[in-house]
């Protein structure tokens, strides 16, 4: 951003008669030549040269005919200067004549059959790291750049070139240059795999292949050919009304379907292409029944999640902070505004793609589909607030939190920072590895691929619990000793200090350091089963009851004579991926008790039940891994119960691994205060259904 130069300017410094050209050989450029070109283009005197390395020991790896070899101390400059010019500002038709320019490398004019190869690989390198799937890509990009060559002459024109590329999506984002989808009612094109027949609703033909046969759009699930998608196509769903007048005003929004159904109408079968789907109520018509006793839109069976675009409208006033604006085809910058809808609870869905594998990616499409896609956020784009903010006029609305305990920890945060005049209830979708929260609030402990339809109807049925948050402030004994940061500032579920957070801490920087050794769940859970062997072995926390002290509500707990490793706060009754430490209590728990009263009677604590909304904390001893295992699988009911409080501080006199709702750090001496700090609105999913032959009716 600060740099001044082009990449095609630093070129120039590499070609013969420039004053680095002792640095290149035809095609190549040396790793002085490559550190050169990263000085000259950044306009830097000193570029860290372990990074400097690093990267090109990246563009070393050069794929070649479908394998991947090492060249011997020299990159392409093609390639890396095709990389770092996608990263310039300008525009799309600007950057497809450099990139035609740059594999162009006889300067004929032509891109002959090897240079469009080199393109292609350049793409399939662009795809693995946007993360597609790229098992059978290679053959649709082949086919992607067959059509370019209208002429079918076997090369490609830069005419050609420019005027294919400029009107395929795909193409463009394949090169890495990123196109922003901004005009409503334009199509999000994706190449898909269909397990079933399907056809291009543009040229009315079957889409072939053995794998990504073609392109469907996340929105409506318009269907065509990656070549179609240049041609004239229908538009995309409108997200919003144009005009006040408009507003809560439902209407029909009707795309071309390839798929066979019964017309709503005339009862008929509704035979391939020949009918339309409103994206709404999932309505089907035949073409000349739409118009036939026409009624209102009530947005079908999930009515009180969508945000429907009658709801929604353009609004030209200019706000500094949020910038999620889309334009008219005029090109005229507008925002979206929203109105509240009466009889409805609009369903605000945060996803966070990273949990779970590609599982978020899924769930992200799916939801754009479901739902209105302007209420539907990628938290990779900006976090929570600019939903949040989007949301700020509705008065009875819900929010989906995607992703693990933590995404769910960054929205509640979000909404406390946020200061909105509703305090929104939260529902969870599991996509994370413990899921801790997820399970005591009855979403389960990971997402299983399940339609997504029956947990929308879940959350219409879920009930309104309010969660206890606690704030955590860590003062060290010593300003100047240096520890890693605090992850968190607030407990939604635990906090714990001793061996379990020696294991957590061990894993965690062996995944930053080795992370393609942790690429699998089974994998990830036989590295915990190591760590948590040789922790067991070594007991490196066996002396922690003599290296800290707790007070509950200032009164100390004695822990003397005892021979605990680990020590948990529970805020909820999991932990551990589904572990219950407090266990079950053996008696009723009685009339509701104060919160600033102090349990460490042991006896008294057996019969005191564990609640996450009683604004009280349970202290809970573990004697090392083996019993944690114990736990985990059921050879025992609980750990020791210590006390139940609704202040603790704990003091620490060295170093010790501690860890908040999983994420572990290494905190030298200190003093830690824990307080409760608000409570949250959560759903708390239906109870499960009974299963067996007794249960049938």
């Amino acid at each position: 951003a600060d740099s001044t130069l082009k990449v095609k300017d630093v070129i120039g410094e590499f070609e013969s008669g420039g004053r680095l050209a002792q640095h290149s050989s035809r095609e190549y450029v040396d790793a002085e030549g490559f550190s050169l070109f990263l000085k000259t283009y950044l306009e830097v005197d000193d570029f860290p040269a372990d990074f400097c390395q690093r990267l090109f020991r990246y563009f070393q790896n050069v794929e070649q005919d479908g394998s991947t070899t090492t060249t011997q101390a020299k990159v392409f400059l093609r390639d890396m200067s095709c990389y770092f010019s996608v990263l310039e500002e300008g525009q799309p038709r600007e950057k497809l004549e450099f990139t035609f320019k740059l594999y162009d490398k006889d300067g004929n004019g032509h891109l002959d059959s090897s240079e469009v190869d080199r393109i292609i690989t350049q793409m399939m390198r662009a795809a693995d790291y946007l993360g597609w799937d790229v098992a059978e890509l290679r053959t649709v990009l082949k086919d992607m750049m067959t059509a370019i060559d209208v002429d079918s002459s076997g090369t490609v024109t830069l005419e050609e070139w420019l005027k294919g590329g400029m009107n395929n999506v795909p193409l463009l984002v394949l090169l890495g240059l990123k196109v922003k989808q901004k005009q409503d009612g334009q199509h999000i094109w994706r190449l898909k795999n269909f397990n079933k027949p399907a056809y291009c609703c543009v040229c009315k033909s079957m889409l072939l292949g053995l794998r990504k046969q073609g392109l469907c759009c996340s929105r409506c699930k318009y269907t065509a050919h990656s070549h179609c998608s240049n041609k004239n196509v229908e538009p995309c769903a409108p997200t919003f009304v144009k005009s006040k007048q408009e507003l809560r005003v439902p209407s029909h929004d009707w795309v071309r379907s390839d798929r066979s159904s019964k017309c709503q109408v005339c009862s008929r079968k509704i035979k391939t292409l020949a009918g339309r789907r409103c994206v709404w109520c999932q309505q089907m018509r035949h073409d000349e029944c739409i118009y036939t006793g026409l009624s209102t839109c009530n947005c079908g069976p999930l009515k009180d999640h969508i945000l429907p675009p009658w709801a929604i409208y353009a609004h030209s006033k200019v706000e500094p902070i949020f910038k999620a604006s889309f334009l008219y085809n005029d090109g005229q910058s507008i925002f979206p505004q929203t109105v509240p809808i009466p009889d409805i609870h609009p369903l605000l869905v945060f996803v966070n793609p990273k949990s779970g594998g590609n599982q978020g990616e899924r769930v992200l499409c799916k939801f754009q589909y479901l739902l209105n896609p302007r209420q539907v956020y990628n938290l990779s784009n900006g976090g929570p607030s600019p939903g949040l903010h989007f949301f700020r006029n509705l008065s009875d609305y819900r929010i989906l939190a995607c992703g693990g305990d933590g995404t769910a920890g960054w929205i509640l945060d979000a909404i406390d920072k946020a200061d909105l005049r509703v305090n929104p209830q939260v529902a969870i979708l599991p996509l994370g590895t413990g899921n801790d929260l997820a399970r005591c609030l009855r979403w389960g402990g990971g997402y299983d691929g399940s339609d997504l339809t029956e947990i929308l109807k879940e959350i219409e049925t879920s009930e309104l619990i309010q969660m206890d948050r606690w704030s955590i402030q860590v003062i060290p004994n010593d300003p100047k000793q240096v520890g890693d940061p605090v992850p968190y500032q607030i407990i939604n579920n635990y906090f714990s200090v001793g061996s379990d957070a020696s294991v957590a801490h061990r894993f965690h920087s062996m995944r930053e350091k080795y992370p393609q050794r942790f690429n699998s769940r089974m994998k990830n859970k036989l590295w915990y089963l190591e760590f948590a062997t040789s922790e067991t072995i070594n007991s490196s926390c066996k002396n922690l009851t003599e290296c800290l002290a707790i007070e509950c509500c200032g009164k100390p707990l004695e822990l003397s004579g005892t021979s605990l490793t680990c020590i948990a706060v529970l805020n909820i009754p999991s932990i551990y991926g589904g572990s219950n430490l407090w266990g079950e209590s053996t008696k009723p728990g009685g009339p509701p008790r104060e919160p600033r009263e102090v349990i460490t009677d042991p006896e008294v604590l057996k019969t005191v039940a564990q609640d996450m909304t009683d604004k009280r904390l349970e202290v809970v001893g573990l004697e090392g891994m083996i019993e944690m295992g114990q736990i985990y699988t059921g050879l025992k009911s609980a750990g020791h119960r210590l006390a139940q409080a609704s202040q603790i501080t704990i003091r620490t006199l060295k170093a010790m691994p501690m860890q908040i709702d999983g994420e572990p750090w290494l905190q030298p001496p200190c003093t830690i205060h824990i307080t409760h700090k608000n409570q949250a609105n959560m759903l708390m999913g239906p109870p499960a259904k009974p299963s067996g032959f007794f249960h049938l009716k």
